[in-house]
């Protein structure tokens, strides 16, 4: 068997071929990211890891990887605030480090990366939603120093709207989801404290608007939120007045 370090990439042509004939309805977008990352990993030369980053309001995610030379990077540098990738989905530029040992952006970060045995790196970025402050990158972490070339940052960036599209229907579905969980809960603690309300209409004789008044005012009195105080109330049939 080949040792790594010697393997040739895989023809770009071929890898953004097969990407092209996926059918998104027979994949989930967890794995339509994946296969991007592992396309990516085998098209690009320097011994390469891939990863995809997510940035939402600034909060970063690596939502795939091909390894942890790739993942341990990306975190390395959320723990920071600062690196290349961040940089790139914050900046919309794409960013390369030609020799991790001469890097002198991220003096902080660069040692870790040398440590780990990434010589250079590659991060596109990806313009997802910027107007709701969604972007992210596609980091190619490469084991030998002066990886890239023309050829192969044109090949990277080909590859950048795949990772684009795939990382905006995960963040949409996954947005989605939260909205409908976040719905659901809404509805039931809407029930509950409905439910409050008439037991207190009925055992107080008070209007709705009071009885609301009164689950509100035990709230901030004792510091939990309306829900708990509607939820013990219907369980128990106690309310502890203030």
């Amino acid at each position: 068997m080949a040792d790594r370090q010697n393997s040739q990439p895989a023809d770009p042509a071929e890898a953004l071929e097969r990407l092209g004939r996926l059918s998104l309805r027979e994949l989930s977008m967890d794995n339509l990211l994946q296969m991007v990352a592992d396309l990516t990993k085998s098209v690009m030369p320097g011994d390469t890891e891939a990863s995809v980053l997510l940035l939402v309001k600034d909060t970063p995610t690596t939502v795939v990887s091909t390894g942890a030379l790739a993942t341990d990077l990306d975190e390395t540098q959320y723990d920071r605030g600062h690196g290349p990738c961040l940089h790139a989905a914050r900046t919309g530029e794409m960013i390369e480090i030609s020799d991790t040992r001469a890097e002198d952006r991220w003096p902080d970060y660069t040692p870790r990366a040398v440590e780990r045995g990434n010589l250079s790196s590659l991060s596109i970025p990806l313009a997802i939603d910027p107007d709701e402050q969604v972007t992210g990158a596609l980091n190619i972490y490469a084991r030998r120093p002066d990886a890239f070339d023309e050829a192969s940052r044109s090949v990277a960036t080909r590859f950048g709207p795949y990772a684009a599209i795939a990382t905006g229907n995960l963040y949409a579905y996954q947005s989605a989801r939260d909205l409908a969980e976040n719905l659901q809960l809404a509805m039931e603690s809407r029930a509950v404290i409905d439910q409050a309300k008439g037991m207190l209409i009925e055992r107080y004789k008070l209007t709705p608007d009071a009885a609301f008044q009164l689950l509100a005012r035990v709230s901030m009195t004792s510091n939990q939120k309306l829900r708990d105080i509607a939820d013990e109330l219907v369980r128990t049939g106690e309310l502890r007045l203030p």
